[in-house]
């Protein structure tokens, strides 16, 4: 037995020398996740948990680069048709086998979870699969569809054994959520702890960490205090007030990054009586949102450099558009709109409102970085110009169903709402066919449209990039339809984040485009 310890001992004044634990990764994160079901909700802290224990056809690196997964090649055989050839070799969980049936059932169950605040609809309507044998599947189209391989690296693949039948709360629960990724689940307290192991049989290179255990702290000053008190030993969504002091920190290392994801306003451009706009005194009005003047004064009565530079603290880029520069997609032509309230005092007089109007903006306050101070920000600049705006903001967890409600012929609960959009095919094709395009769930367009903008021309140029083969011709056609529903004000850009994330020194995290925190990237150095 000494002979034992004398062994374990330098060992174990190895793993934590620096404080850290070479078996145990303990995170503190701002967004839990609303669900284990990898489909139930298309948003950024789901989608990155899910493929951490599913996994997806195609797995994006950290610039959203498509690389092999489950499917190890795709091309497409004809003008309608992609074919995917299947990893062999790949067990779920419980050593069940994957198999192009589990990819099928995938298909059909990720569009259609119940009471699915946003959907992965968008990405699944108009494709039919087929199997042709246990690892290989076809996929076909009415029209050519380029994005074919984009697309499948938006959702995670799950067990066709464990799925059918299975409800929402059996993933939650840890019931169904077995799949053939990094990580198996182990349990989940909501609000308290998600727990994640190993998967020692992964086909693929396994993750540092034996063990995940991943505590939701929604206040950043509290999340900063676990990190600095050796609660944790990393956290994501570094509050952008605290990045210097980490700077000087000893002990810390920050990784940083910037993000695809834009930061925007949504208004409602289809009712005449919207709910939270009103006449001054607060009856009724005409809506003036409908109006592009007043859409256009809007844009121009927020300071765009302000946010940047004092809500922000500087860790931001200001927006003119879907995307920042370098994606594809992106438009030469558009740029930020300038701070102009003289110019938009008059637009709104040319609009016939000289006196303004009230209005009310509804945000999220723990989903995007500073998201309640951004929207009591253009409250203050909105009301500076005479248009008198509340402010509203509320957890992320009722503010989407309240800002998602709708359905054919219905528009969501809100008037005019702060959302944010990461692109997850990395190209502008996402947030149009998703933010600008007509609403249209039977065809998986509009899904996240919650202002219910529609523009014909709009429409028919997304289509048309949609069916393009030609990369060139689709990178224009793309910039194109940008431009066109950028200068309607179809919804408003602000900024694009830039995300930190910080750790015990010792640890580092690859920074990603898409936002994403992933334990399988946390890494010792």
């Amino acid at each position: 037995m000494k002979k034992i310890l004398t062994l374990i001992i330098p060992l174990l004044c190895l793993v934590w020398a620096n404080g850290v634990s070479a078996q145990v990764l303990r995170a503190g994160i701002k967004g839990e996740p609303s669900s284990i079901d990898p489909h139930y909700h298309n948003l950024t802290p789901n989608n990155a948990l899910a493929r951490e224990i599913f996994d997806r056809l195609i797995m994006p690196d950290d610039k959203q680069r498509l690389q092999p997964g489950l499917a190890v090649s795709w091309k497409a055989v004809d003008d309608l048709t992609w074919e995917f050839k299947l990893r062999k070799g790949v067990k779920f969980h419980d050593g069940s086998p994957f198999t192009a049936d589990d990819v099928v059932f995938t298909f059909e169950r990720a569009p259609n979870v119940p009471n699915s605040p946003s959907s992965f609809m968008t990405y699944l309507k108009g494709k039919k699969i087929s199997k042709i044998d246990d690892h290989t599947v076809h996929i076909k189209t009415e029209r050519p569809y380029p994005l074919m391989p984009n697309d499948m690296m938006t959702f995670s693949i799950i067990s066709k054994k464990h799925g059918q039948g299975a409800t929402t709360e059996d993933y939650n629960n840890g019931k169904a959520a077995i799949g053939t990724g990094q990580f198996k689940f182990v349990e989940w307290i909501p609000g308290d702890r998600l727990v994640l192991e190993r998967n020692e049989n992964y086909w693929g290179k396994k993750p540092e960490w034996k063990q995940v255990i991943i505590k939701p702290i929604k206040s950043a000053p509290s999340r900063m205090a676990a990190l600095l008190a050796g609660d944790v030993d990393f956290i994501d969504n570094v509050p952008t007030t605290d990045i210097e002091r980490l700077k000087n920190e000893q002990g810390i290392e920050l990784s940083q990054g910037i993000s695809n994801r834009v930061i925007y306003l949504h208004l409602d451009h289809k009712r005449q009586d919207s709910p939270f706009v009103k006449a001054n005194g607060g009856g009724s009005i005409k809506n003036p949102l409908q109006d592009h003047r007043v859409r256009k004064a809007i844009s121009k009565a927020i300071n765009r450099d302000a946010i940047v530079d004092r809500v922000m603290e500087g860790v931001a880029i200001k927006a003119g558009q879907l995307l920042p520069e370098g994606f594809f997609g992106v438009s030469p032509n558009l740029k930020p709109e300038p701070y102009d309230p003289a110019g938009a005092k008059k637009l709104l007089a040319e609009a016939g409102v000289p006196n303004g109007f009230e209005l009310t903006i509804h945000g999220p306050n723990d989903r995007y970085i500073n998201d309640a101070k951004i929207c009591e920000a253009i409250g203050q600049m909105l009301s500076r110009v005479g248009i008198r705006t509340s402010v509203e903001t509320m957890p992320k967890s009722v503010y989407f169903n309240r800002a998602s409600r709708g359905g054919p012929g219905k528009t969501p609960e809100f008037s005019f709402i702060l959302v944010g959009w990461g692109a997850g095919t990395g190209e502008a094709s996402s947030p149009l066919k998703s933010l600008l395009h007509t609403y249209d769930k039977s065809r998986g367009f509009g899904a996240s449209n919650r202002g219910r903008y529609s523009n014909p021309e709009v429409d028919r140029m997304v289509e048309e990039a949609l069916a393009m083969i030609d990369e060139t011709k689709r990178q224009n056609l793309l910039a194109k339809a940008t431009e066109l529903a950028i200068n309607d004000l179809g919804i408003i850009p602000l900024h694009y984040q830039v995300n930190t994330w910080a750790a015990k020194k010792g640890i580092r995290y690859k920074a990603r485009t898409d936002e994403t925190t992933l334990y399988s990237g946390v890494y010792s150095n």
